[in-house]
């Protein structure tokens, strides 16, 4: 049986993922929980929820390390990690890792105050993890890792030299949930998936014209029938998605790379085959082979 390395923690706002690993960062158990870092206040709740986790993991490996990435380490966190500048890479997070015992350390975080600030915790892990699976997007490449608050990120040299934060996850379960918008859609969410709203969507979201005026349609199109109501949800997603990418694709780019749950991604994907470009790279979670990659650059495994 392969010998356990490393406790991998990627511990976010609403969810905390564990991850065994052994000999070259192979996944040996996984577990998560609900104790995510929006739920947790003061250092106590934090090390309950870790044991509560892995504490038989701990007790079982007491000589292997915990290395931890996201929410944990901001100013709401466990302990706060300063940001690290970009340009950045792996060795740079690593040179700035918080250690909050001999045996827990926390990756820091990426800031990016080139134009106005953009932060980013636990994604810049999963970008390292993204280099290491493939070495060829360290050269040129466009990182996109959906989500609430999605993530736009160049890498050139293997370096993160800047990066643009969209709220298109949050802005979309908002409007959703809490505007006009959702008074002529389906209550429950259940609807089935319309790829034709969602296109629908996107190629609004194409043509010249404002998002605060275009969402209105949302409501519009509903009323005069040329919608049904559990289309309404997908067109509102094509139109958010479809004017995130219609910024962040102006001028040429890199090869795009998509990081992160795979409908989502997929998602994403069907949106830039609309914008005519070539088919993404579709990775899953690399937060794992991120962890693994800075623990080795740290040499703690």
């Amino acid at each position: 049986m392969t010998a356990s390395r490393l406790i991998a923690l990627d511990w976010g706002s609403t969810r905390l993922r564990a991850f065994l690993l052994g000999d070259g960062g192979e996944v040996l158990q996984t577990r998560q929980s609900n104790d995510g870092a929006a739920t947790l206040k003061g250092a106590d709740q934090y090390a309950a929820a870790l044991a509560a986790l892995v504490g038989d993991w701990r007790a079982d490996h007491p000589e292997v390390q915990l290395l931890a990435c996201g929410m944990v380490g901001s100013q709401y966190g466990w302990r706060e990690a300063p940001y690290v500048r970009c340009p950045a890479d792996a060795a740079a997070l690593a040179g700035q890792v918080l250690k909050l015992d001999d045996s827990i350390s926390i990756i820091p975080g990426l800031v990016d105050d080139a134009a106005q600030p953009d932060v980013m915790r636990g994604e810049e892990t999963q970008i390292v993890g993204a280099l290491a699976l493939n070495p060829a997007l360290a050269d040129d490449a466009c990182l996109v890792l959906p989500g609430t608050h999605s993530k736009w990120a160049r890498v050139k040299a293997g370096r993160v030299t800047g990066f643009a934060t969209h709220m298109t996850g949050e802005l979309f379960a908002l409007l959703r949930q809490h505007s006009v918008l959702n008074r002529l859609m389906p209550a429950d969410g259940s609807s089935p998936a319309s790829p034709e709203a969602f296109l629908k969507g996107v190629d609004a979201a194409r043509e010249e014209g404002a998002l605060s005026h275009q969402l209105f349609a949302v409501r519009t199109l509903g009323l005069f029938k040329q919608l049904g109501p559990e289309q309404l949800p997908d067109y509102l997603s094509g139109l958010l998605i479809g004017h995130e990418l219609a910024h962040e694709l102006q001028g040429s780019q890199p090869r795009v790379a998509l990081i992160g749950d795979p409908a989502l991604c997929a998602r994403y994907a069907q949106a830039l085959a609309r914008f005519g470009q070539p088919e993404p790279l579709l990775l899953d979670n690399t937060a794992p082979a991120g962890l693994w990659a800075l623990a080795q650059t740290m040499n703690l495994n």
